[in-house]
């Protein structure tokens, strides 16, 4: 049975939509354009690097990043973000969400700028400096540089014409080609920026200033302003939820593990599962492409027209899939609720990773390539309608607010941690079997159709690990968390009423 609920947490639980909540979802949004910029920029980058500072132009094909280099800047600003996740979301839990995301903006703008004026005496020093700035500001570039990068590069491509790498080697390669990866890592700061700006204006979050702080009187008055109307500090309740049993466990506790262990592991793992399929899927995208035939092979193309196609493509997979799977979230999120989306996509995104597998022969046939295009898209299209929303959201909602930081930061690291498994692991594992069809230096992998298949099964396996993560929908953050229950053994009861499946 719930307990007293504190008044200005009730009034956030039944206040209507108003300008605040607005605010507070273009924030939070911006957040994470500027949080998933790297998903969608890496393989671009990566690819003008390597025609930039790796093209022996006495080779039939142009220059690749060499696969230790090729490591390092898909995977040190991961590493960076799985260490900055656990760090600053302890941190947040210490010192509160605004000062935390505060500090976290501030060195994306100051590390985006630095990472576009990357410069060495030589292709290494450069790659070093870029990587160094990577890591330091972790997970800067954005999922909106499908537009970014279309019009940067599309703008270069018209500007300076050059011929085919097959037609002219040293000359398919334009000295102002240099420019457009720094265009693109620097337009990372303007989000960032711009968010720092709007979220100092608002005031920290109330249950963060009611339940950790335990500052009542800040409380009342900050949600007062915002939501316009007349909260009372209730201070002598807040000092009585602050001195019950189930406000007061720590993170390595019995009585954590007992309440919450189960939810933390189907977070952690499910995150984990999606991001290694997520990741891989997007750093081997450019090469789906062209073994389907969907753009030209490298030799084909000049350097910037290559990013311009490539970049093209993938405007079209997020603009016909990905963005459409995240509003469908929106939309269907507090009616379906989050375990049975989260469900769903993960078991779709099996049955199209097969379905593009199994036949992988056919879908190569020139015939057959829209139909690809279209199975590859609903992957996407279910990832983003389906995990790649929930497990962002969930471990916000149903951890005690104390630890809901740290515990977020933790199942975003295992995220991480998926993705450098991704990054690396599938990098090679999408080479061709054919040794004279490899990428310059890398061994022979298991190809793209078995990576598919490998795909798949990840996707089977997170589909059973959401079956630990509870269900959220129409519950206030204190119900799921019990941190206003009035004794152990409701808390019991509480949390046995909320298992996803029955036992």
């Amino acid at each position: 049975m719930a307990g007293e609920q504190l008044g200005v947490l009730n009034a956030l639980d039944v206040a209507k939509t108003q300008w605040y909540h607005f605010t507070a979802i273009v924030i939070a949004g911006m957040g994470f354009f500027t949080d998933a910029y790297d998903l969608f920029c890496i393989s671009i980058v990566t690819k003008l690097l390597g025609r930039i500072y790796y093209t022996d132009i006495h080779k039939e094909k142009p220059g690749t990043l060499p696969p230790n280099v090729a490591a390092a800047v898909n995977g040190v600003a991961l590493c960076g973000t799985l260490a900055g996740q656990l760090f600053f979301g302890w941190l947040g839990d210490k010192l509160g969400r605004k000062k935390v995301y505060g500090i976290t903006l501030i060195l994306m703008v100051v590390c985006s700028i630095a990472s576009g004026l990357s410069f060495g005496r030589t292709a290494e020093g450069t790659i070093a400096t870029l990587c160094f700035f990577s890591v330091c500001h972790a997970r800067i570039w954005d999922s909106g540089w499908g537009i970014v990068g279309l019009i940067v590069s599309s703008a270069f491509d018209h500007r300076f014409k050059a011929p085919p790498y097959s037609v002219n080697r040293s000359g398919s390669l334009v000295p102002q080609a240099d420019y457009i990866w720094r265009m693109i890592l620097m337009f990372g700061a303007l989000p960032a920026a711009l968010t720092y700006y709007w979220r100092m204006k608002m005031p920290e979050t109330a249950r963060y200033t009611a339940l950790v702080a335990k500052n009542a009187k800040q409380a009342a008055a900050d949600m007062s302003k915002v939501l316009h109307v007349d909260l009372e500090a209730e201070e002598e309740k807040v000092g009585r939820l602050a001195a019950k049993q189930s406000n007061s466990f720590g993170l390595f506790s019995k009585e954590f593990a007992k309440r919450h262990g189960l939810h933390l592991l189907g977070t952690t793992t499910t995150w984990f599962l999606l991001d290694i399929a997520f990741y891989s899927q997007n750093l081997f995208q450019k090469d789906i492409f062209t073994a389907i035939n969907w753009i030209p092979k490298a030799q084909e193309m000049n350097a910037v027209h290559e990013v311009y196609r490539i970049a093209r493509a993938q405007t079209l997979i997020a603009l016909c899939s990905t963005v459409p799977g995240y509003w469908f979230t929106v939309l269907f999120i507090d009616h379906m609720g989050r375990f049975a989306i989260q469900l769903m996509g993960f078991f779709f995104m099996t049955v199209f990773m097969f379905a593009l597998a199994i036949p992988y022969h056919h879908w190569t046939l020139k015939p057959n390539r829209i139909g690809f295009v279209i199975m590859y898209s609903l992957t996407f299209f279910f990832a983003n309608f389906g995990p790649n929303a929930t497990t962002f959201v969930v471990p916000a909602e149903i951890f005690p607010a104390r630890l809901r930081s740290t515990c977020h930061g933790i199942s975003a690291a295992a995220g991480k941690a998926g993705a450098i498994v991704g990054a690396f692991g599938f990098l090679y594992a999408a080479q061709s079997q054919d040794k004279t069809k490899t990428d310059a230096g890398y061994p022979p992998g298991i190809g793209v159709k078995n990576s598919l298949i490998a795909l798949g099964v990840i996707n089977f396996f997170g589909m059973l690990f959401t079956l630990l993560v509870p269900e959220s929908k129409g519950k206030s953050l204190e119900e799921l968390t019990g941190e206003n229950e009035e004794n152990v053994e409701e808390i019991k009861g509480a949390a046995a009423a909320a298992r996803t499946v029955p036992v």
